[in-house]
């Protein structure tokens, strides 16, 4: 399969997660909304979670799940639903091979990094976009 089709079958992917996550989000928010807690955001984080290891177990024992669906599947729609299933993956996959310490170093690395970042990129538009 050339590039052009791989770049498609993750767009297409992507398109139907980031639609799927619009709709459940928007139900699950409509349900919770006097609630503090960002449930929405949350329940999807962990549904992409559950996914991605379903799928990797299923892409482990069978050969269904070849390349293309694999960009499909991982990469496009599961990527568009939410990229937090990727991060799960890496640390379970890290996990898995024994490799504790850089997988508890890859978690809390990213969850501060990560919200360092956005306080970094917030504060910049309010100092330098005036």
């Amino acid at each position: 399969m050339g590039q052009a089709a791989n770049i498609f079958l993750v767009g297409l992917g992507g398109f139907a997660g980031a639609a799927v996550r619009y709709l459940l989000g928007g139900w699950i928010l409509h349900h919770t909304v006097a609630a503090k807690f960002p449930w929405s955001t949350f329940a999807v984080n962990v549904l992409g979670c559950l996914f991605i290891g379903a799928l990797s177990a299923a892409a482990e024992r069978s050969d269904l799940i070849g390349p293309g669906t694999r960009l499909f599947l991982f990469t496009g729609l599961l990527g568009g639903f939410t990229t937090f299933s990727a991060f799960g993956f890496e640390t379970f996959f890290l996990l898995r091979r024994g490799e504790w310490l850089i997988a508890a170093l890859y978690a809390a690395a990213s969850a501060a990094v990560c919200v360092l970042a956005v306080w970094a990129g917030f504060r910049a538009l309010q100092v330098f976009g005036r």
